[in-house]
Protein backbone atom coordinates (compact mmCIF):
# COMPACT_ATOMS: atom_id res chain seq x y z
CA UNK A 1 0.00 0.00 0.00
CA UNK A 2 2.77 2.66 0.75
CA UNK A 3 4.45 1.88 -2.41
CA UNK A 4 1.05 2.67 -4.19
CA UNK A 5 1.05 6.06 -2.37
CA UNK A 6 4.57 7.14 -2.47
CA UNK A 7 6.23 5.34 -6.32
CA UNK A 8 5.83 9.47 -7.49
CA UNK A 9 7.29 11.25 -4.19
CA UNK A 10 10.27 11.53 -6.76
CA UNK A 11 8.48 14.38 -8.46
CA UNK A 12 8.74 16.82 -5.95
CA UNK A 13 11.05 19.43 -6.32
CA UNK A 14 13.39 18.96 -3.22
CA UNK A 15 13.89 15.71 -3.92
CA UNK A 16 15.32 15.86 -7.50
CA UNK A 17 18.53 14.63 -7.97
CA UNK A 18 18.59 12.67 -11.01
CA UNK A 19 15.50 13.65 -12.76
CA UNK A 20 14.44 10.87 -13.15
CA UNK A 21 11.70 10.58 -10.46
CA UNK A 22 11.30 6.39 -9.66
CA UNK A 23 15.28 6.70 -8.62
CA UNK A 24 14.72 10.25 -6.82
CA UNK A 25 12.41 8.83 -4.87
CA UNK A 26 13.66 5.39 -3.54
CA UNK A 27 16.92 7.85 -2.80
CA UNK A 28 15.13 9.87 -0.49
CA UNK A 29 13.11 7.03 1.06
CA UNK A 30 16.51 5.02 1.68
CA UNK A 31 17.35 7.85 3.33
CA UNK A 32 14.52 8.21 5.99
CA UNK A 33 14.68 4.52 6.63
CA UNK A 34 12.14 3.21 4.33
CA UNK A 35 12.62 -0.49 3.79
CA UNK A 36 14.31 -2.05 1.42
CA UNK A 37 11.53 -3.51 -0.80
CA UNK A 38 9.22 -0.30 -0.69
CA UNK A 39 12.34 1.71 -1.95
CA UNK A 40 12.92 -1.20 -4.93
CA UNK A 41 9.08 -0.87 -6.15
CA UNK A 42 9.38 2.71 -6.09
CA UNK A 43 12.76 2.56 -8.20
CA UNK A 44 11.56 -0.25 -10.54
CA UNK A 45 7.43 1.38 -10.93
CA UNK A 46 6.14 1.01 -14.28
CA UNK A 47 9.59 -0.67 -16.24
CA UNK A 48 11.41 2.10 -15.12
CA UNK A 49 14.21 0.24 -15.70
CA UNK A 50 13.97 0.87 -19.51
CA UNK A 51 13.70 4.79 -18.81
CA UNK A 52 16.84 4.53 -16.45
CA UNK A 53 19.25 2.90 -18.81
CA UNK A 54 18.11 5.90 -21.36
CA UNK A 55 18.75 8.17 -19.02
CA UNK A 56 22.25 6.25 -18.78
CA UNK A 57 21.02 5.85 -15.10
CA UNK A 58 21.31 2.76 -12.93
CA UNK A 59 18.89 1.25 -10.55
CA UNK A 60 20.17 0.28 -7.43
CA UNK A 61 17.01 -1.86 -6.43
CA UNK A 62 16.01 -5.28 -7.73
CA UNK A 63 12.71 -5.64 -9.63
CA UNK A 64 10.82 -8.42 -7.69
CA UNK A 65 8.90 -9.04 -10.35
CA UNK A 66 5.64 -10.11 -8.02
CA UNK A 67 2.20 -9.73 -8.37
CA UNK A 68 2.34 -7.22 -5.85
CA UNK A 69 4.57 -5.48 -7.84
CA UNK A 70 2.30 -6.15 -10.98
CA UNK A 71 -0.51 -4.59 -9.02
CA UNK A 72 1.57 -1.10 -8.18
CA UNK A 73 2.47 -0.94 -12.00
CA UNK A 74 -1.43 -1.57 -12.91
CA UNK A 75 -2.55 0.76 -10.66
CA UNK A 76 0.34 2.98 -12.24
CA UNK A 77 -0.90 2.63 -15.50
CA UNK A 78 -4.52 2.65 -15.34
CA UNK A 79 -5.01 5.98 -13.80
CA UNK A 80 -4.56 9.45 -15.01
CA UNK A 81 -1.93 11.88 -14.15
CA UNK A 82 -4.54 13.50 -12.17
CA UNK A 83 -5.93 10.39 -10.63
CA UNK A 84 -8.70 9.48 -12.78
CA UNK A 85 -9.03 6.26 -13.71
CA UNK A 86 -8.51 4.49 -17.28
CA UNK A 87 -7.42 2.16 -19.41
CA UNK A 88 -3.86 1.23 -20.23
CA UNK A 89 -4.66 2.09 -24.34
CA UNK A 90 -5.83 5.73 -22.98
CA UNK A 91 -2.84 6.11 -19.95
CA UNK A 92 -0.15 4.87 -23.16
CA UNK A 93 -1.97 7.34 -25.63
CA UNK A 94 -1.74 10.17 -23.12
CA UNK A 95 1.93 9.87 -21.96
CA UNK A 96 2.75 9.88 -26.46
CA UNK A 97 0.68 12.72 -26.85
CA UNK A 98 2.15 14.45 -23.66
CA UNK A 99 6.24 13.70 -24.34
CA UNK A 100 6.39 12.77 -28.01
CA UNK A 101 8.01 9.99 -30.25
CA UNK A 102 11.28 11.73 -29.51
CA UNK A 103 11.34 12.30 -25.76
CA UNK A 104 13.19 9.90 -23.73
CA UNK A 105 9.69 9.43 -21.94
CA UNK A 106 8.05 9.02 -24.99
CA UNK A 107 10.58 6.41 -26.24
CA UNK A 108 11.34 4.45 -23.12
CA UNK A 109 7.33 3.53 -23.02
CA UNK A 110 7.39 2.11 -26.40
CA UNK A 111 10.25 0.05 -25.24
CA UNK A 112 8.42 -0.92 -23.03
CA UNK A 113 5.40 -1.35 -24.12
CA UNK A 114 5.33 -4.87 -24.67
CA UNK A 115 6.41 -5.52 -20.77
CA UNK A 116 3.67 -3.20 -18.97
CA UNK A 117 1.24 -4.43 -21.40
CA UNK A 118 2.16 -8.12 -20.12
CA UNK A 119 2.18 -6.76 -16.84
CA UNK A 120 -1.56 -5.48 -17.23
CA UNK A 121 -3.07 -8.48 -18.85
CA UNK A 122 -1.50 -10.66 -15.47
CA UNK A 123 -3.11 -8.54 -13.16
CA UNK A 124 -6.26 -8.03 -14.67
CA UNK A 125 -6.09 -11.70 -14.96
CA UNK A 126 -5.68 -12.27 -11.17
CA UNK A 127 -8.40 -9.86 -10.73
CA UNK A 128 -10.34 -11.54 -12.35
CA UNK A 129 -11.40 -8.70 -15.29
CA UNK A 130 -12.67 -10.24 -18.32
Amino acid sequence: MAAGWLHDIGYAPVLVRTGFHPIDGAVFLESIGASKRLCALVANHSCACIEARNRELSIDWKDEQTPLRDALWWADLTTTADGKTTTLDDRLADIYRRYGADHVVGRSVRESEPIIREVVRRTEDRLSFK
